[in-house]
């Protein structure tokens, strides 16, 4: 199945975001394995959460601005990143977007509207406030979407960050990937609350937690945040519950996570769900499946062929772009 062969337009955007979410789940496998091969450094992976990225980013416009947290890369390849620049920054080689600099946990991407990543739980929540008053003074509807995680909303800066947003009415999208697990630590160890979205009430800010293994749903729920903070320009607080089916860092072999919520998870793929819904429906078949796998696989084999060739940046390069 090529994308164009699709009938409908809903039927276009759901093959297409699975085009996208398989893209992604290649891309961090494909990371992990050259990390076992000692062939990259370590990063983190958001293998399982692949619906809450394609189903938020496609949603949003060219001026749109984005700022991430450590599992990013589902994010960016959703934003149209190159995955051969970013298999290229993880290695910390010249033709990464960064010039390798960055790594996997720093990367910022101008011409994607990606602010920037942050490796520090929370710390794209302290900037979201500001991107967010940035574009409240512009005359461009852009609006400002910040991801993090569970983890992070124990954080104070949520806190303030959400109240800061409300009170000065801000044109942010905050998107908590509710994905059970802290580092290595469960959810239910830091926080009370099954749902993030209830914090936001306190704050007057409208919120949803729908179901962000389901890429159909996230599409449709992210639409509607966005076109309520881009027309309303004020903040909103999308939870997507969902499972990283893959461990805190590369390598790890989730000895702390209970094997049968791991596996009861495992069942709920997002990818092998959409697949079900696709095939049940006659909207594609096996085979026309099978060739979006094959293009992704290839893609990314490309990619990470391009990345591993590439040279690592000149000594000249150590004080460019750094500013103190």
């Amino acid at each position: 199945m090529t994308v164009t062969a699709i009938e409908t337009v809903a039927e276009r955007s759901v093959a297409e975001a699975l085009e996208a979410m398989l893209l992604i789940r290649t891309f961090e496998e494909k990371s992990a394995a050259l990390k076992a091969a000692g062939q990259s450094p370590s990063m983190c992976t958001s293998v399982g959460q692949e619906a809450s990225a394609v189903g938020v980013v496609r949603n949003l416009g060219p001026d749109d601005l984005i700022l991430t947290n450590h599992r990013s890369a589902g994010h960016l390849l959703a934003r149209g990143a190159d995955p051969g620049r970013l298999f290229a920054e993880i290695m910390g080689k010249s033709t990464g977007y960064c010039k390798g600099k960055s790594g996997s946990l720093h990367i910022s991407v101008k011409e994607l509207g990606v602010v920037l990543t942050s490796t520090i739980v929370g710390g794209e929540l302290s900037l979201a406030p500001g991107v967010g008053l940035s574009l409240a003074m512009s005359p461009s509807d852009a609006i400002a979407v910040v991801f993090f995680g569970d983890g992070a909303a124990t954080e104070g800066i949520f806190h303030e960050s959400l109240n800061l947003a409300s009170v000065w009415n801000l044109p942010v999208l905050y998107v908590c990937e509710n994905n059970q697990w802290q580092a290595y630590v469960h959810r239910k160890e830091t926080m009370k609350a099954d749902h993030v979205s209830e914090f936001a009430r306190a704050y007057g800010v409208p919120s949803k937690t729908v179901d962000g293994n389901d890429v159909e749903v996230v599409l449709d729920a992210a639409q509607n945040a966005v076109d309520y903070v881009r027309t309303m320009r004020r903040p909103y607080l999308l939870e997507t519950y969902t499972y990283r089916l893959r461990g805190h860092m590369e390598p790890d072999d989730q000895a702390y996570v209970d094997k049968d919520e791991l596996a009861s998870w495992k069942r709920r793929d997002p990818i092998a769900l959409i697949e079900s819904r696709l095939l049940t429906s006659g909207i594609a078949t096996q085979k026309e499946i099978d060739a979006i796998k094959e293009r992704a696989a290839q893609r990314i084999e490309d990619a990470a062929a391009f990345a591993i060739e590439s040279p690592y940046p000149s000594f000249d390069e150590l004080t460019t772009d750094v500013y103190a």
